[in-house]
């Protein structure tokens, strides 16, 4: 539906830094070398105009204390505050393992975690956990996030369950470390494995303080493994070796693994009366079997697992509904399993045809800005049926005075960006094109306007390009069948991404 926005936000956002003593003190920065007008939050003033004349300029006054109902958003990564500090306990927390379960490496569009990534956007970030737990080394999961269009998780495990990590900066668990400390000695370790011919040492970078790495033929891995445990034990440590994937053996203190990494973290989020309501369980190889030990805990064998999964579960699970082996691979797999298990909505953006649509009966900024940046991918994509009907209602929910602020500094109106698209209709046919978005956490400011910010990326081929972005959406005037306005865009390049020009870049 073609409507009139009724609500600009005048004033720009300007980036803010919050000191760490005290989250009341803004900074007001330079911004690509010219002085930027502060957007002021909780506290400070938020200046909203009315495009009406009945309705004067107005400042509100805010509480500072909503701050603490959304720590994520405050942008505090160096601490675990963002999901302890958090109200209530999470709705749901996902773990998932990465190759061939979050990740599909055999799908060159990305489309299974694509379709899992609208869906956790829009539907789950606010409320639930995102944890990622992998087998790689830290230097190899970063490398996989430059390649694949990962989300961010709220909890890193990684190095088959030796090493969490918490938010952005991947703060690591010291307790874990202590934890994981007893019974071990890597040098013990090095000198016994060195003994077996059997064994291939892996890369450098897979070898870590509780976690050596070795190939080994499948043919000889019990035999290997078998004697192997037997030594260790008398040399006084406690390990445990995984193998998986028909060919990757893992030495570990026994109280590390996938399964115990979880278990410690369900410990630590009872304690804090954080406990999620319920847990869902992803994997496809042996050593994604612990996680399906945890108790209260929903598991997803994906599609694809491998063997050595399948019989793991045909020997100890069988029986158990609380494990399922989907039909569908991977990520879509994940999808299956939350629909299954009825653990929340089930249906993915990137699922729906048509969009325009797709009608709320309530205002949802993530699930707006979800749908924005979808919208805008296909018109790209040139999967869009009906050019003119598309820009009309983009242009509809764009308020006539509404500013877009490109990550380059250079400012113009949102309906001239829109007029603009028609010089890119298409021109990503063919070409691995993709959008989405990551860490999308909207906050109410006051009854009709949400301030939203995410990060947006794009990937045409191996290429990412990404932004800090910040939006301002408005409900006055407005009903949710009809959408948000969106009022005003802020955005800035990630560090370490490629920039792009100001002519190839669009919201």
């Amino acid at each position: 539906m073609v409507r009139s926005p009724k609500t600009v936000v005048q004033d720009s956002i300007a980036e803010r830094k919050l000191r760490d003593d005290d989250h009341r003190v803004l900074k007001t920065e330079e911004w690509q070398g010219r002085s930027v007008k502060p957007l002021l939050l909780h506290g400070f003033k938020f200046q909203v105009e009315g495009i009406s004349s009945s309705r004067p300029n107005r400042t509100k006054s805010l509480r500072f204390g909503r701050f603490r109902r959304f720590g994520r958003f405050m942008n505090t990564p160096k601490s675990k505050r963002s999901w302890i500090d958090s109200p209530g306990s999470p709705r749901l927390m996902i773990v998932s393992d990465l190759d061939h379960t979050m990740v599909d490496h055999h799908d060159p569009e990305n489309l299974s975690i694509l379709r899992f990534n609208a869906l956790w956007e829009a539907k789950y970030r606010h409320d639930s956990l995102l944890v990622f737990s992998t087998g790689r080394s830290p230097v190899l999961y970063k490398q996989l996030r430059k390649e694949k269009p990962m989300l961010t998780p709220d909890i890193t495990i990684m190095s088959v369950g030796t090493e969490i990590t918490y938010g952005n900066d991947m703060v690591p668990d010291e307790g874990w470390v202590e934890f994981l400390n007893q019974k071990w000695d890597k040098n013990i370790v090095s000198e016994e494995t060195s003994k077996f011919s059997e064994l291939t040492l892996q890369s450098e970078t897979e070898q870590r303080q509780h976690k050596a790495s070795f190939y080994v033929e499948k043919a000889k891995a019990q035999e290997v493994m078998k004697s192997l445990s037997e030594r260790l034990v008398q040399r006084g440590l406690d390990v445990k070796i995984i193998y998986s994937g028909g060919m990757d053996l893992d030495i570990l203190p026994q109280g590390a693994g996938k399964g115990q990494a979880l278990a410690y973290l369900h410990k630590k989020l009872k304690e804090a009366g954080k406990l999620p309501k319920n847990t869902l369980a992803c994997g496809d190889s042996g050593n994604d079997a612990e996680l399906f030990t945890i108790p209260d805990v929903h598991g997803v064998m994906v599609k694809n697992a491998q063997e050595e999964l399948l019989q793991w579960h045909a020997e100890n699970a069988k029986n158990n509904p609380k494990i399922i082996h989907a039909t569908e691979r991977c990520a879509a797999g994940i999808i299956e399993a939350i629909g299954h298990f009825k653990l929340g909505p089930n249906i993915s953006s990137r699922d729906v045809t048509d969009l325009s649509d797709a009608k709320l009966d309530h205002f949802d900024p993530a699930y707006e800005v979800v749908k924005f940046y979808l919208f805008f991918e296909r018109w790209r994509r040139a999967e869009v049926k009906n050019a003119e009907v598309f820009l009309s209602n983009l242009k509809s929910v764009c308020s006539p005075s509404g500013v877009f602020v490109h990550p380059s500094g250079f400012e113009q109106s949102l309906h001239d960006c829109i007029d603009k698209l028609k010089d890119c209709c298409g021109d990503k046919k063919d070409k691995r094109y993709h959008i989405w978005v990551d860490q999308v956490f909207p906050l109410q400011v006051d009854s009709d306007t949400w301030i939203v910010k995410f990060k947006k990326w794009e990937q045409t081929g191996e290429e990412q390009q990404g932004c800090l972005t910040t939006v301002i959406v408005s409900s006055k005037g407005v009903k949710p069948t009809e959408g948000l306005t969106w009022a005003h865009v802020h955005q800035t390049w990630i560090d370490g991404t490629t920039q792009n020009t100001r002519n190839d870049w669009f919201f």
